[in-house]
């Protein structure tokens, strides 16, 4: 079976060509994309947040299967990189982004609660995830990239890893699944 993505965003290759530009390494890629794209496509008028926006590939591929009235807030703390999404989808009514870090948009945030959340950052995912599925509706939708190994990952990286996967049974009101796919992916349910 050929798994390339049938359909991709319209901005994607501009948005990728930037980041490169930029030396920019860590970009949604094409399979994790399609799926964020699918289960964002699950939610109707649902309220979903992306924790770590990078150049916006993500936000792209999200934006990509939402429909007219869904919300995405997208967070990042590097300003340079997050204008890169804010130049090419910045103009989407569907998305806010917020130049914050993920612990003081995690501290902070008092809208709805989220139908879908990708996370592409340590806050919400090694850290500090039970307060994100606190934010999230049950039956909300969680997602996870990056965890098999990566070329550009520190060398203290992989024991992070490791304790997040091994924890993710015990989390209470939370049911997962570990996915050996594109850059390694867990999706869960906030239940």
């Amino acid at each position: 079976m050929d798994d390339t993505p049938w359909t991709r965003p319209a901005r994607l290759d501009a948005i990728l060509a930037d980041a490169a530009a930029q030396g920019f390494e860590m970009s949604c890629e094409d399979r994790t994309g399609a799926l964020l794209a699918t289960l964002a496509a699950s939610k109707p008028g649902g309220h979903m947040a992306e924790v770590g926006t990078g150049v916006g590939a993500g936000a792209a591929w999200l934006l990509h299967g939402m429909t007219a009235t869904a919300r995405l807030t997208s967070v990042e703390m590097d300003p340079e990189r997050q204008m890169v999404a804010i130049q090419y989808l910045g103009e989407d009514p569907r998305v806010k982004f917020s130049s914050s870090t993920a612990d003081t948009w995690l501290d902070t945030y008092r809208g709805p609660l989220l139908d879908l959340v990708y996370v592409d950052c340590r806050p919400g995912k090694f850290r500090r995830m039970g307060e994100l599925l606190d934010l999230m509706a049950p039956g909300g939708i969680y997602i996870v990239d990056d965890l098999m190994p990566q070329a550009t990952w520190p060398d203290d990286h992989q024991p992070r890893v490791n304790t997040f996967l091994e924890q993710l049974p015990e989390v209470p009101n939370f049911l997962s699944t570990p996915m050996r796919w594109a850059s390694g992916l867990v999706v869960g349910v906030r239940i």
